[in-house]
């Protein structure tokens, strides 16, 4: 695997969190909904993880959190 954008994989994470906790979701429910363990869900949010996340998971997240894939790449404006 390239590690060459661990910062974007980083605040991609951090970005679902933020709309998770804001949506009052659980990582546990946020994996139900996308089809994934919690523990990939944790691993996908963690800070210091490198698990990158495929286009259509990405989408399917973005569903479940009733936000655009947009806003997921939006890395501004939040107090990550």
């Amino acid at each position: 695997m390239d590690y060459s954008h661990l910062n974007e994989l980083r605040l991609l994470g951090l970005t679902i969190a933020y709309y998770r906790r804001a949506r009052g979701m659980t990582q546990a429910e946020l994996a139900e909904a996308v089809h994934i363990s919690r523990t990939h869900m944790s691993n996908i949010e963690a800070p210091n993880s490198r698990t990158s996340v495929s286009l259509n998971r990405l989408f399917d997240i973005a569903d479940a959190l009733g936000v655009s894939v947009k806003d997921l790449l939006n890395f501004q404006d939040k107090d990550l």
